[in-house]
């Protein structure tokens, strides 16, 4: 992969989660080399999932107050925010693939962020939707070298100065 990857809401919350220690490991060091490459991208419905899930969902849920603090982090992405657009492509693409609303949305940002690959496991790995192959990552694993992302030459980098970490369970 030479492109973008877009985080699905689930690889964000394993990295938090630290109840599954195989996919803990595994979405934190997905999230490590991305930010390390600078081609993480996610949405602005993926942050709301996470803050919505940390704080209410989890075994022992986190405060709002560190739960923003993740969410703060995320915004160094530069999530992408929905427009009418992303909607229009999000319709196609749940009538013509039978996605939920929510994946449908997922992959319609996704496109929007001229994304390669789609972190999730809520849709089916190897699967190609809008031109952007999907990987289950605890499928795949991070040492999988032909799902690693490679930094493209004259890209503008999404991060915004100063960011860095990857949310961690305490």
């Amino acid at each position: 992969m030479t492109g973008p990857v877009f985080v699905d809401t689930n690889i964000w919350l394993y990295a938090r989660d630290t109840r599954d220690a195989r996919k803990h490991r595994i979405a934190c060091d997905w999230l490590d080399k991305l930010w390390q490459t600078a081609q993480g991208r996610t949405s602005l419905q993926v942050v709301n999932e996470y803050y919505v899930n940390v704080t209410r969902k989890l075994a022992r849920p986190m405060s709002r107050e560190e739960a923003w603090a993740d969410v703060e982090m995320m915004l160094a992405w530069r999530p992408h925010p929905q427009t009418a657009d992303t909607l229009k492509l999000a319709r196609s693409l749940e009538s013509r693939h039978r996605l939920s609303w929510w994946d449908a949305l997922v992959v319609a940002s996704a496109s929007a962020e001229d994304c390669d690959l789609l972190l999730s496991e809520d849709l089916q790995h190897g699967q190609v939707l809008a031109g952007i192959k999907v990987c289950d990552p605890f499928a795949a694993g991070v040492a999988d070298a032909d799902w690693l992302p490679q930094p493209r030459r004259g890209r503008r980098t999404r991060l915004a100065p100063g960011s860095r970490t990857t949310p961690r369970s305490t």
